[in-house]
């Protein structure tokens, strides 16, 4: 989780280019980042893969009014809602992003090409039927921020005593600059999120930083077993309520909407 997701950008413009708050190349500029070129396949209507700009515009014209991202791993469908070979492929990508209005959902399927420092990505969104249903274990803004910061304090305190590394001062200077390298590339959400969004998707980004660096650090100070099965379970349920406070935040505007908030 050291980087946003592609479902989450693809969401978050996706969002605000349905609405009107930005421009069709404003949109897909933020949507493919550092990527070379995204690309749709599957499109109603289309034999052949097509540009971001004609997707988004194609799926509006067939009743998408708004994009849900899912973030699923085993044994948790977060954010998704069937049918099997969509949650198939979801799972596959470990992300896609759900459509609200009308019953397609999108899988990325990435392609690199070339030597370290110098990688060529391409990424190709296949678009597939999907349930119209609520999406799976999805909570509300306010649940996801009090249960990112209940489990951030456990985990900090479990990975301190066993001297896990990823849980002291490496870890806090990792995460500043990852949130500077951040801070200069990209906005964290797209216009029209509610600032409390913006909150809680810059926690539990920081929260999957320090997971990701507790993982990637080896074993620490955690030498004996008992103490690799404490910190597996420590970081276990921190890192499934940062998926799961990720998910609640790119959802968010498509949540108020339901509710007729706006």
């Amino acid at each position: 989780m050291l980087s946003e997701p592609r479902s989450g950008r693809l969401a978050a413009w996706g969002n605000a280019l349905l609405v009107g708050l930005v421009s069709p190349d404003d949109a897909v500029l933020e949507i493919v980042g550092d990527d070379a070129v995204h690309r749709v396949e599957g499109l109603p209507g289309e034999s052949a893969p097509v540009g971001l700009t004609l997707a988004l515009g194609r799926l509006r014209t067939l009743g998408v009014t708004g994009l849900r991202v899912a973030l699923p791993a085993p044994g948790h469908p977060l954010g998704l809602s069937g049918p099997p070979e969509f949650n198939a492929r979801a799972l596959d990508a470990e992300e896609a992003v759900v459509c609200y209005g009308a019953a397609f959902g999108l899988v990325p399927e990435v392609y690199e090409a070339g030597p370290e420092g110098d990688v060529h990505v391409e990424v190709v969104w296949h678009v597939l039927p999907v349930r119209e249903a609520p999406p799976a274990d999805v909570p509300s803004l306010g649940e996801a921020e009090r249960e990112l910061a209940e489990a951030l304090r456990d985990a900090t305190d479990v990975l301190s005593r066993l001297d896990v590394a990823g849980s002291g001062p490496v870890a806090e200077a990792a995460i500043d600059a990852y949130r500077a390298r951040a801070e200069r590339g990209r906005k964290v959400l797209a216009p029209g999120y509610p600032p409390r969004a913006v909150r809680v998707l810059e926690l539990s980004q920081r929260v999957g930083v320090l997971v990701s660096l507790a993982y990637e650090n080896g074993h620490g100070g955690a030498v004996s077993a008992s103490e690799m099965v404490a910190r597996g379970a420590a970081l276990r349920p921190v890192e499934r309520t940062a998926r799961r406070a990720q998910v609640a935040a790119y959802n968010s505007v498509v949540e108020e909407r339901e509710r007729g908030v706006r």
